[in-house]
């Protein structure tokens, strides 16, 4: 008898709460875990979407015949980075890119428009003879989509290896921009700084 009116006095919800036992304690933390592991999955999964694994970009490295101050001017001066722009293929092939002038400012925060303004942007950081980092664009892209061009200039001897990081960009655009940088930049920069 003492057995079951100790059952009973567990389902009487007027009795004072029992101690709970080991097993129940176990128990209830497996289903709260399990609550909690079902609840966060998806947070984690959304969390897991919104970073790309796959974004592209682009590094390249080109060595020039040049100290890293001379190439640091070609590249943020506007007079000389125009006579590169007249070295790349089309405009040797008598193609033209637009009609806005080269227009390159020399401070961070300052605006430049390269290639005819098919190229435009704004220099974030720049390091005399040392680094140049711009946030760039290709003005048929989406309003407001800015990339961003990192110039490392690296003395190696009489000589300068350009570090070139290039992140930001649509998708897709790799292969084409990668193309520009040698054809367009490093190719002509060479024959310019020869």
């Amino acid at each position: 008898m003492e057995k079951r009116s100790r059952i009973i006095e567990r389902r009487n919800p007027a009795a004072p709460p029992e101690t709970p036992t080991r097993r129940q304690i176990l128990g209830s933390a497996a289903v709260t875990l399990g609550a909690l592991v079902l609840t966060s999955a998806p947070v984690c999964a959304a969390a897991e979407e919104e970073i790309s694994h796959t974004a592209e970009s682009i590094h390249q490295e080109a060595v020039f015949k040049a100290k890293g101050k001379r190439v640091y001017e070609a590249l943020t001066d506007t007079k000389q980075f125009d006579e590169i722009i007249k070295l790349s293929p089309e405009m040797q092939a008598g193609k033209s890119f637009g009609t806005t002038p080269t227009a390159i400012s020399r401070e961070v925060g300052g605006a430049f428009s390269i290639f005819g303004g098919h190229i435009i942007g704004r220099q974030i950081e720049l390091v005399p003879n040392q680094r140049i980092v711009q946030a760039w664009r290709v003005v048929d892209w989406d309003p407001g989509v800015y990339s961003i061009a990192k110039f490392e200039l690296v003395e190696q001897g009489t000589g300068t290896k350009l570090v070139f990081d290039h992140t930001g960009f649509p998708k897709g655009q790799a292969e084409h921009l990668a193309e520009g940088w040698k054809s367009h930049y490093w190719d002509s920069l060479d024959k310019f700084l020869a």
